[in-house]
């Protein structure tokens, strides 16, 4: 038991150790951050006030309030394409390397990677608003369950190349949502796709906990009637895929 404690300790240590070595690379590219901060705030600014003037939510109700949410989990999806991006690059110029000669923990370097997203992904949630502390709690929640999703892309792809092209696919899967406008509209199968979608989960879930307008729908799928409950669920079954799959995809690539 005490020789399980030491090692998780020192896993922990090292994890810290490698968070703070990719928050360091932000003063050398400050352009990752300022990405971060300017990215959600046009999105607001496009979404909220330029469409949003020509946009009537059914039942009443200011459309800015209904889209934050939509927005907040779109911003929290890039998680997956940020992370492989990094992964990818860091596996391509033979820095992994250099970090499985060292005495480091394994499960650290994927850590170090999943931790310093959540961080940069903090700013920018914070930039666009902060309410509603458990809302706020699930967003984070789930995009550092994305970021795992994202470390283990990482491993996978060849190089920065061929994750920078896996870019626009994170697009398609967070617009199928609830986050613009209602499910009910859409074709049954479609409707389907988007109410199983993490995406709309975390969409309903903030709606709901921000006390923000949001527009019921006939007979709607479990996890949009119990958008909390499924959030946790889709954060918990993300980290059990992925945490093992990536671990296990980075001792790999060292053998």
């Amino acid at each position: 038991m005490t020789a399980y404690v030491t090692r998780l300790r020192w896993t922990a240590l090292d994890g810290l150790t490698l968070v703070g070595r990719e928050v360091s690379h932000i003063r050398r590219a400050p352009g990752e951050l300022v990405g971060a901060i300017i990215f959600p705030a046009l999105m607001v600014l496009m979404f909220g006030y330029v469409f949003g003037s020509a946009i009537s939510v059914p039942g009443g109700g200011n459309y800015r309030e209904y889209l934050m949410p939509g927005l907040f989990a779109m911003v929290a999806f890039t998680a997956v394409m940020s992370t492989t991006m990094t992964v990818a690059t860091d596996a391509a110029r033979g820095v992994m390397d250099r970090f499985r000669a060292m005495p480091v923990a394994r499960s650290a370097v994927p850590l170090g990677w999943t931790g310093s997203d959540v961080l940069l992904g903090l700013v920018g949630t914070v930039m666009m608003v902060i309410c509603g502390l458990a809302a706020f709690g699930l967003i984070v929640l789930l995009r550092y369950a994305l970021s795992w999703v994202g470390v283990y892309l990482g491993l996978v792809v060849k190089n920065e190349e061929t994750a920078d092209r896996m870019i626009p696919l994170v697009f398609p899967v967070s617009m199928v949502s609830n986050s613009f406008v209602p499910t009910g509209g859409m074709p049954a199968w479609l409707r389907a796709v988007a109410e199983w979608n993490p995406v709309s989960s975390l969409v309903a879930a903030n709606r709901e906990l921000f006390g923000n307008p949001g527009v019921k729908v006939p007979n709607p799928a479990w996890p949009i009637a119990h958008p909390v409950a499924a959030v946790l669920l889709w954060t918990v079954g993300l980290l059990l895929i992925f945490v093992p799959l990536s671990v296990r995809q980075y001792r790999r690539k060292g053998r």
